[in-house]
Formats: structure tokens, C-alpha cells, sequence
């Protein structure tokens, strides 16, 4: 797979689809502890038609490198990588996490962004009791057992255990110290004040069933953007691949 070294951090993406006559390219940004393959769905189904790129955030799958510490600085990544290939201009779609560099994004370099999509994210992290206490645990529990249990409670009621268990496991490559200190670098973004500023039409697609980051928090973000559109799908916060098919439909929808 293709590399760019950013301040010392290999970082793995993949290029994919038509570059010409195919619309504005779509990149993809992943969450905390997960990699570019949470996309597949998706990259599957438009890199038919447009250019597509994803990649695995600093310290994340097949990207090496530590000692980030702010979501502004994983976003500084992602500037630098859409100018190794060329990108002036791009849909970014960001999920959790990666909705959060996608807004810092969208704020730092208004032009780069046409239009935006934000899957189960939000502008300002506030912790429920659960995820407080989650994180009151990190230090007195085993790391993985830590990881288990802020993954499993990531899903909608139902879905298979089997699954589950595969992303927990996936999840539990990040090393511990991207884990820890992203998971405090997101306690700490908040960018709720500022996303009045952000004009680029925005799609925010969310999992009722989301305990990480319940709707409510999503639809308060909502009402202070310019131009926001809301959808909700019977998912929990792990949309691309608890709904694969409804998420790629309703992007699609709103890319044109």
C-alpha cells in the first residue's frame, strides 16, 4: 500500500477510482482505534464512479507513528496528505473521531472542503456517567479489557457477538498510548462555539442507538451549523458497519 511520511509517521492510504469526470473526490477518515477498512462498503461502491481515498490515522492499522495529542494535529495529516495527491478540493466523511478532524478541517481550510459528512460525531465531547466512569477505570483495569468494553457498548442491541468480538480485537492493535492520549485529546476538542463558520452543506447521519455519542449531542451541534441535514438510522455508533448499505445510500443521496 502507498505511504507518506508526515513529521517522522508513515502514513498507509489508498487512492482509488476515476480521477476525471467523476465529481469531487470523497475522502474518508476513521475513528479512534479503528483503520481505513471500516470504509469498505462505501469505497466499494463509489471508487466505480469517483475518485476515493481513506486512510489509517497516526498510530492506526498499517500508519505507524505516536506522539499525537490533539485531533488538530491528526487534521494537519490529513491536510497534508489531500496536498500529496493533489487534492484542492474533496466530500470529506469522517466518523466519530474522524468527524471531528473533518470539522477541524473545515474550519482551518474552508476551500479545501465542498461538502461534508459527519457519521455519529459531534462538535463538543461531553462524557455521560457510563464513559466517565469508563474512564475513570482506563488506569485499574487491563488495557484490552479497557478497549473491550468501549467497543462492545459502541454497537446497537443485537448485532452479532461474533462481530463484535472481531472489532474489539482489531481495536486492541492500536497501542496504548495512541489510545489513551487520543481518547483525551477528544475529551478535550470542542469546536461547538465555531461551527457557525463552516458553510460547506453538511450531512450528519447518526445511530439512535448511540451511548457514545447519543443524538441528542448531534442535534444540538446541528442547530449551529448554517446548513445541516440530519439523518437517523436504527444503528448504535459503529454506522458503516452496522448499516453499511443504508450509509453508502444516504451518502450517495447527498453527494449526488
Amino acid at each position: 500500500m502507498p505511504q507518506l511520511e508526515v513529521d517522522g509517521a508513515p502514513l498507509t492510504y489508498d487512492d482509488e477510482g476515476p480521477r476525471d469526470g467523476g465529481g469531487t473526490p470523497l475522502v474518508f477518515v476513521h475513528g479512534w482505534t479503528a483503520n481505513r477498512r471500516r470504509w469498505d462498503h462505501q469505497v466499494a461502491h463509489f471508487a466505480e464512479t469517483r475518485r476515493v481515498v481513506r486512510f489509517d490515522l497516526r498510530g492506526h492499522g498499517e500508519s505507524g507513528g505516536a506522539g499525537v495529542r490533539t485531533v488538530a494535529e491528526l487534521a494537519q495529516d490529513l491536510v497534508a496528505l489531500l496536498d500529496h495527491l493533489g487534492i484542492e478540493r474533496c466530500v470529506l466523511v469522517g466518523h466519530s473521531m474522524g468527524g471531528m478532524i473533518a470539522q477541524t478541517v473545515a474550519l482551518s481550510h474552508p476551500g479545501r472542503v465542498e461538502r461534508m459528512i459527519l457519521v455519529n460525531s459531534i462538535a463538543r465531547m461531553t462524557y455521560s456517567r457510563g464513559r466517565g466512569l469508563l474512564m475513570a477505570a482506563s488506569t485499574l483495569v487491563p488495557f484490552k479489557l479497557f478497549v473491550a468494553a468501549n467497543i462492545q457498548r459502541a454497537f446497537a442491541p443485537g448485532f452479532p457477538r461474533e462481530e463484535i468480538r472481531r472489532y474489539v480485537e482489531s481495536s486492541a492493535d492500536t497501542s496504548r498510548e495512541v489510545v489513551m492520549t487520543l481518547y483525551g485529546a477528544m475529551r478535550a476538542f470542542d469546536v461547538l462555539d465555531r461551527v457557525g463558520e463552516i458553510k460547506a452543506p453538511t450531512l450528519m447521519i447518526h445511530g439512535y442507538y448511540d451511548i457514545q455519542l447519543p443524538v441528542r449531542q448531534m442535534l444540538r451541534m446541528a442547530k449551529a451549523y448554517p446548513d445541516a441535514t440530519v439523518r437517523i438510522l436504527d444503528a448504535g455508533h459503529e454506522l458503516p458497519v452496522e448499516k453499511p448499505a443504508e450509509l453508502t445510500a444516504a451518502i450517495d443521496a447527498f453527494v449526488g
